[in-house]
Parts: structure tokens; sequence; C-alpha cells
């Protein structure tokens, strides 16, 4: 699991970079070469959304992202093993909820051009199915491991 965090978040890495370097590029068209090409915001928007994606289910892994912290560490101990079980499972609902309403809406916009880019509009949706497979992988992996510390401090 963890070479699949690294490599989410190079994922997300090489995607802000990119995000970066497309906007450099609209502004200089647009105001040095006064021809702003169209490909550049979808494109823009899709290394965004990879970004935040990825970026948020290596938050997942790092158990940084989907944890309510404060509530949790003022809470007794036997409640705080609760509220983190909680966590947990509402992060893997929002993950698979992700993944199944994202795939859904990239397999129906699938067909469609994106307007201003040589791309099928549903290609704006697979950072937000893939991110939330991961962010539900991450979050399962976290209950196994508050199950499995569970079950040997109760023996």
């Amino acid at each position: 699991m963890k070479a699949l965090a690294r490599a989410a978040i190079g994922i997300a890495g090489v995607a802000l970079v990119a995000m970066a370097g497309i906007q450099a590029w609209q502004v200089f068209a647009r105001y040095v070469l006064n021809d702003p090409p169209s490909w550049t915001e979808p494109l823009a928007l899709l290394c965004m959304s990879t970004t935040m994606m990825f970026g948020a289910a290596a938050g997942v892994h790092a158990g940084r992202h989907f944890g309510f912290f404060i509530v949790v560490e003022r809470a007794r101990p036997q409640m705080r093993r609760l509220m983190q079980l909680v966590a947990r499972l509402i992060a893997t609902a929002v993950g698979v909820l992700f993944a199944l309403w994202g795939g859904e809406m990239m397999i129906d916009a699938w067909d469609y051009e994106i307007a201003g880019a040589p791309l099928p509009q549903g290609i704006m949706f697979l950072p937000l199915c893939l991110g939330g497979v991961l962010i539900a992988t991450f979050s399962i992996e976290q209950l196994l491991r508050l199950w499995q510390s569970q079950s040997s401090s109760a023996s």
C-alpha cells in the first residue's frame, strides 16, 4: 500500500506541475501572443481534479484526512477507537460513492467531446473514479489495522 500511496503522491505532483505549466502557457498566449488556446482550461481542470483526488487519497493513507482529529484526541480511549472506526467507515463510504458515481458519469459522458479540446468529456471524471477507489482502498486498509490493533489489545 505504501507504493500505491507514493504513486498517488507522484501523480498528484505531476498533475500540479502540469496545471501550473498549462496556466502559464494560457497567460502567455493570451497576453503576449494575443491568441489564447482553447484547450488550456479543460486540461488545467483535469489536472486540478487529478491533484485533488490523488492528494486526498494519499492523505487518507497517511491518516491525515477524514479524521475528526480534535474531537478524537479529546475522547476517552474506548470512545476514541469507536470514533476512529466511524471516521474510517465514512471515508470508505465516500470513496466508494466517488468511485461509483464518478465511473457512471465517466461512462455516460465518454461519447461527447470536450469543448475546446480533442478529448472525451468522460475523461474529466476519471480522477474522481480512480481517486474514490484509492480512498476506499486506503480506508479499508486502516479499518483492518484498527481491527487488528483492537483484537491484539483485547487478548
